[in-house]
């Protein structure tokens, strides 16, 4: 106990290891309140030279943040508290065993909570991708009145979603994706009980919907930054989009499954509920900023507001428009939201169609082989964002990042788009599909990044506004599908158009974009 004694006033006690663990390099934080009052001298025989020899080989960040931590245990009642950190890093990494539970950083919340909303935002979008073909067979739909009604959802995105960022940016990112959600739910559960009752009600709920789901993108844009520093944001970005394209592998392969046992109605009121259930849970566990958080640590707190891109202008004074497509680097954003938006909208609304029309197969058929491009996409798009973060920090400039992962986002699915006329089978077609919307999922680390690397004060708003611009392309290119298979009978034209637009913007983002601060 003496020696301990000794080793505390000289403040060599800082960790413990233990030696027996391979794989696990834990430390013991004990804190010298608690070793004076509660440890046993005839228990612990360890001498200086042994606690140093330990502690001499270096924390991880893990231990370094539960380091600071330990200051903050004073506060809890003064006793002692043996903190013990596995050696995790990044978000999710804040996770140590505190009496018995387990304590996970706020931000491994917040991330948890987006990319699950994201992810039923767009599996409630997916179900009439899938429910559209039984319904086309019902109602006598033809081809071109399939893109409309795929398109209308897009009627009332492009309003929401040049909007959504402003509301965000004003109520707070918490509150206008509560509502959001809320809403979406209700269109979602709405929408086979309006194509019943009419084609006008029909497009008016799915205008709806597409209303309330607009805002989600440009409210995620706003309130993730809010949360991380800058160095995470990629990587929290890419968790969210990963949670986003898990939905559309869930519900292509579930709704197949759900609507044969429970019949079209059923479907769209169980993914419905489950959008309910989830605001229950944001409401009560999430709040709208850091500080207003009640279970975040005073250190989590100082890393996220020391890692945060902050403006030098008070001014809450919001660009003009003029000002705003006066630079060209926001052009570049733009031009690149608008093709991404197209080709993304061109696969997402049609490709159970797609397999079915030129394959020939059932709808479950197609619904799988729909469904395994957007598996890996969930899983490429955390994959950039890591990427963009790590060569971030390893110090290549953010203009550079946003540039290569950007190109590889759009010339990728461009080359794969251009090889599906020669695709004979549909696991060959399934497997371009794959290749490019993996690669587009590079996107989220450049593009979508890129706006809050320009204008972090404005993300939201400016968000909102590129990415309404995006959405009026998207529906273009979801309608000019539909007719150019019902004209020319073939899918192949209008994806070779798309390939062009894809590499034409890549070379226009790596001439003009910048990933500097523009408007502060």
């Amino acid at each position: 106990m003496a020696a301990i004694s000794r080793c505390l006033a000289n403040g060599s006690l800082s960790s413990v290891s233990s030696p027996t663990s391979n794989h696990h390099r834990s430390r013991l934080r004990i804190l010298s309140s608690a070793v004076r009052s509660s440890i046993d001298s005839n228990k612990i025989n360890l001498s200086c030279s042994d606690l140093s020899k330990w502690n001499s080989s270096g924390l991880s960040t893990d231990e370094r943040w539960w380091e600071r931590r330990r200051e903050d245990g004073g506060r809890r009642e003064g006793t002692g508290v043996v903190q013990c950190s596995a050696g995790l890093e990044g978000i999710g990494g804040r996770v140590a065993r505190q009496r018995g539970g387990v304590a996970i950083s706020e931000r491994a919340k917040v991330v948890a909570m987006m990319a699950l909303v994201m992810l039923l935002c767009n599996a409630d979008r997916v179900v009439m991708s899938v429910a559209v073909v039984p319904l086309a067979a019902q109602y006598g739909w033809s081809s071109s009145f399939v893109g409309i009604v795929q398109s209308s959802f897009l009627w009332g995105y492009v309003i929401s979603s040049m909007v959504g960022g402003t509301l965000a940016d004003r109520y707070g990112g918490k509150r206008v994706m509560a509502c959001a959600a809320a809403l979406w739910s209700l269109a979602t559960f709405l929408t086979p009980l309006a194509a019943h009752k009419s084609t006008a009600a029909l497009l008016a709920i799915r205008a709806l919907f597409g209303l309330a789901e607009g805002v989600a993108f440009p409210t995620m844009s706003t309130f993730l930054p809010r949360w991380f520093p800058t160095h995470e944001r990629a990587t929290a970005v890419g968790i969210s989009m990963a949670g986003f394209h898990l939905g559309n592998v869930i519900s292509f392969l579930a709704t197949p499954i759900i609507m044969s046992n429970i019949g079209i109605n059923g479907t769209f009121a169980f993914f419905a509920s489950l959008g309910y259930a989830w605001l229950c849970v944001w409401l009560l566990f999430i709040s709208n900023e850091p500080h207003d958080s009640p279970h975040i640590s005073q250190v989590e707190l100082e890393l996220i507001q020391a890692g945060r891109t902050e403006s030098k202008s008070k001014s809450n004074k919001f660009p003009s428009l003029r000002l705003l497509m006066s630079k060209i680097q926001m052009w570049a954003i733009v031009v690149a939201n608008v093709v991404n938006n197209w080709g993304y909208f061109v696969l997402l609304s049609w490709m159970p169609v797609y397999f079915k029309t030129v394959y020939d197969v059932n709808l479950k058929q197609a619904a799988w082989f729909s469904a395994i491009p957007w598996a890996v996409m969930a899983l490429s798009g955390y994959v950039a964002g890591a990427s963009a973060d790590f060569l971030i920090k390893s110090g290549f400039s953010v203009t550079l990042v946003r540039k290569i992962v950007q190109s590889i986002g759009f010339v990728g699915p461009g080359v794969a788009l251009l090889c599906l006329s020669f695709a004979k089978t549909p696991a060959v077609a399934a497997l371009l599909m794959t290749i490019a919307l993996s690669l587009s999922s590079f996107s989220q680390a450049g593009y979508f990044c890129n706006v809050q690397d320009v204008a972090p004060k404005y993300a939201g708003s400016l968000h909102g506004i590129t990415n309404g611009i995006g959405t009026v392309a998207a529906i273009i290119s979801t309608i000019g599908t539909g007719y150019f298979v019902q004209w020319l009978g073939s899918f192949q034209a209008f994806l070779t158009l798309t390939a062009v637009l894809y590499f034409s913007a890549t070379v226009f983002y790596n001439l003009y974009a910048t990933g500097d601060l523009i408007f502060s």
